[in-house]
């Protein structure tokens, strides 16, 4: 059976499953799910996700819900397809979770405060807040500082090779703009890195929505 991805086109996080899914050159349906009409919080939804939100995969009867989850399940067990995006040496392996602990704590936690005050709240009516605003673009600009460094010294995240760990910056980061801020722009090794990673053919394929494929349709590409 072809894997099948629950999700929203306007979810950055229903975004990467489906980056690292052409990354993987992996088939797949794509199945929206109603946010707006509350699909996610219906009982049905919650046996698959049970906090009630996207994405979630079905992967011929394996459910599988939040997004770095996935991926990471996606990478390992399409190892041998698309491209490599999991070390297999021991030391690259260590460097590559250490650069995937990095994003969740120093990167998205900082990322998704502005995105929510600068874009989200401003959509749902609420005004963004300038003073709570530019204190949140300043953390997370002295945290890019540290990037900026490190991307001094090798091309990608965890080394000089293209991992996983750089891609899951890819939707978060691209909304930072949308969001007032070009604080990806300002450090310049993180800029070369960043303008590098968001040009891959698998973020165009995906960016400005989730295309409806067919098993059969897929299967002819």
């Amino acid at each position: 059976m072809v894997l099948k991805l629950y999700g929203h086109n306007i979810s950055a996080y229903t975004k990467l499953v489906a980056m690292i899914l052409h990354e993987k050159e992996v088939l797949f349906e794509f199945h929206q799910v109603n946010l707006l009409g509350g699909e996610h919080l219906t009982p049905e939804h919650a046996t698959k996700h049970p906090f009630k939100y996207v994405p979630y995969i079905d992967d011929d009867g394996y459910v599988l819900y939040e997004s770095r989850a996935i991926v990471y399940y996606i990478a390992t067990k399409y190892a041998n397809q698309g491209t490599p995006l999991i070390p297999t040496d021991l030391h690259s392996l260590g460097l590559f979770h250490q650069a995937l602990a990095v994003e969740t704590t120093y990167f998205n936690d900082s990322a998704e405060k502005i995105v929510n005050e600068g874009l989200r709240n401003p959509i749902k009516g609420i005004p963004a807040r300038k003073a709570l605003l530019d204190e949140l673009v300043a953390e997370l600009s002295g945290k890019l500082d540290v990037y900026d460094v490190i991307l001094s010294k090798q091309r990608y995240v965890a080394g000089d090779y293209l991992t996983l760990a750089d891609l899951i910056h890819v939707p978060v980061g691209s909304l930072l703009r949308v969001a007032g801020t070009d604080v990806l722009e300002t450090k310049p090794n993180v800029a070369r890195w960043f303008r590098e990673i968001s040009e891959r053919p698998s973020w165009r394929a995906v960016k400005g929505g989730i295309k409806y494929f067919k098993p059969e349709v897929m299967a002819r590409l």
